[in-house]
């Protein structure tokens, strides 16, 4: 059975109310991290009693682990979106591409928080509740890649899972400049300064940048 991180109870409360929390600590350890981050200033931003919160979680990692669990669970739904409509990888590529600008832009905590996940002191719990996830794209991109392979289209030369691995740091890095003021300011340092008002050059340059060095 999988670890629960919180109790039946907070499983019980309405959606909305549930969702509240859920957001409103999102926002708190995507800002502060997680040692900052204050678990009564969570309960009186969403308008609860700490008493009500300690009855939803034991203690503040596992509403942490909640947190990042929801956020997971989120981004891999909108991979799996991606994913069944079976698409050749160039497509596939630029829908991801295409999703993460707009995901990104609508979740911007969310992807504050996953950059913030990477640096905590939880890492090896968090790791194992981002696994599947990770373990999802990283058999994906090297499955396309050794079909392409095989079908004399992928470039023969390069290892399927260390391209798998450097294509997934660049979406990494792509979620980062669409949410995080410092990345922000590198892309447009690096590409100009209307950079977010061009998404479709954005992903074209992308798709082209990632084809040339896959394709013979």
């Amino acid at each position: 059975m999988k670890q629960k991180y919180h109790s039946n109870t907070f499983d019980n409360i309405p959606n909305e109310k549930r969702l509240r929390i859920l957001e409103t600590a999102i926002k708190e350890f995507a800002d502060l991290g997680y040692d900052s981050a204050n678990i009564n200033n969570i309960a009186n931003k969403c308008g609860i009693s700490i008493g009500s919160m300690y009855k939803y979680f034991k203690n503040k990692h596992d509403l942490y682990l909640t947190v990042v669990e929801f956020s997971v669970k989120k981004l891999k739904k909108v991979l799996e979106d991606i994913i069944i409509d079976k698409k050749d990888f160039l497509s596939m590529i630029r829908s991801i591409v295409k999703a993460i600008q707009v995901y990104t832009r609508n979740n911007v905590y969310l992807t504050k928080l996953y950059n913030q996940m990477s640096t905590e002191n939880n890492s090896e719990l968090v790791w194992k509740i981002a696994y599947e996830m990770e373990n999802i794209t990283a058999d994906l991109y090297a499955s396309y890649i050794k079909i392409g392979q095989d079908e004399n289209i992928v470039r023969k030369d390069i290892s399927p899972r260390h391209f798998a691995f450097f294509l997934d740091n660049l979406f990494i890095l792509l979620q980062f400049s669409y949410s995080c003021d410092y990345y922000k300011e590198r892309m447009k340092l690096y590409v100009s300064e209307d950079v977010f008002d061009n998404d479709d050059l954005m992903a074209d340059e992308l798709v082209k940048f990632i084809s040339s060095a896959l394709f013979i």
